[in-house]
């Protein structure tokens, strides 16, 4: 099949289940995108919990909380993570008292981690405070965590062994990448549901995330897909939107582009989604044995998210 020709426009007609893997700020846009051409019951999340921590005795889950407030329209437009119209009173006067400075919390964002971590320690799962947050602020389709057991991304660096918020906040990512482990994927299990879900599902699309710290740690945990899975590049001309994928690439020895990400990807993906900058690259990611849609993949609006999205459902409903 010619990618070039594989871009449709119209309003999708295209009738399927699908299982999107998410995190971070380019996941939680696609993730909105196709909630907003997929019914509830055509659409399962499955969102990243390595990059949790503990912060001021709370438990927080960034990239869980981003896709939750960008499905719920309460995201901050600008920074694509934390709420809109946020306020910072608590924080200020914390950091005032002596607390720690360097991971900023909002007003209205510290309701939710007090409230999950209340649950929490009464012995709620993530998964429930999960489903029952969400039909708090009206998400009508199923987000879940990956796992209701922890999962640590640890960033091997050339200071240490550094936990992701301590290497992606503290150090604001400027220690040298070496690898990357998952303490406790080998025995956390996928919440209840996911599982199901994607075996009930047509396919599985891999958001445009981090390969490294946002989605494999969902597929250490998921471990095996037994349905066509399709990923969207996070990496765009060489360069990320956002992020530090492009970086870790560099550091790794890798170059980073759409094709060393459809290379990160290769055995798991049928179908590969590229931004039309690199559409040099489409024969060398094709004979890795994927196809390919070439298409606008900046999702710099609400309307650029849903037209992804939809030009991803018509490519899989043609090569599924």
């Amino acid at each position: 099949m010619n990618s070039e020709t594989t871009v449709h426009r119209p309003s999708s007609t295209v009738q399927l289940k699908i299982v999107a893997l998410a995190g971070g700020v380019g996941g939680a846009k696609l993730a909105h995108g196709l909630a907003q051409i997929l019914k509830p019951e055509e659409l399962t999340i499955i969102v990243n919990t390595g990059d949790d921590f503990e912060h001021y005795g709370l438990y927080i889950c960034p990239d869980l909380d981003t896709v939750c407030y960008t499905l719920a329209g309460l995201a901050n437009p600008e920074t694509g993570w934390g709420r809109v119209n946020e306020t910072w009173q608590v924080i200020e006067n914390a950091k005032r008292l002596g607390g720690p400075a360097w991971f900023n919390l909002g007003d209205q964002d510290l309701g939710t981690h007090l409230e999950r971590t209340r649950r929490l320690k009464e012995g709620a799962s993530l998964s429930q405070i999960t489903r029952d947050f969400c039909k708090s602020w009206g998400i009508e389709h199923t987000v879940l965590p990956m796992s209701d057991q922890p999962v640590r991304t640890i960033v091997e660096t050339d200071e240490g062994e550094l936990a992701f918020q301590e290497y992606f906040v503290h150090k604001r990512c400027e220690p040298r990448v070496k690898g990357f482990r998952f303490e406790g994927a080998d025995v956390a299990e996928p919440v209840s549901g996911a599982l199901e879900a994607i075996t009930s599902a047509d396919a599985v699309i891999v958001c445009p995330s981090n390969p490294w710290v946002s989605v494999d740690p969902i597929l250490r945990v998921i471990q095996k897909i037994e349905k066509p899975v399709y990923a969207v590049s996070p990496i765009i001309g060489g360069e990320t939107i956002k992020g530090p994928a492009a970086k870790m690439y560099r550091e790794l020895g890798i170059e980073p582009s759409a094709l060393a990400v459809a290379n990160h990807y290769r055995g798991l993906v049928r179908g590969f989604v590229l931004d039309k900058i690199d559409t040099p690259l489409d024969q060398s990611v094709r004979d890795l044995n994927m196809q390919t849609l070439i298409t606008n993949t900046i999702m710099r609006t609400t309307d650029d998210r849903k037209q992804l999205a939809m030009d991803i459902i018509n490519f899989i409903g043609a090569t599924v």
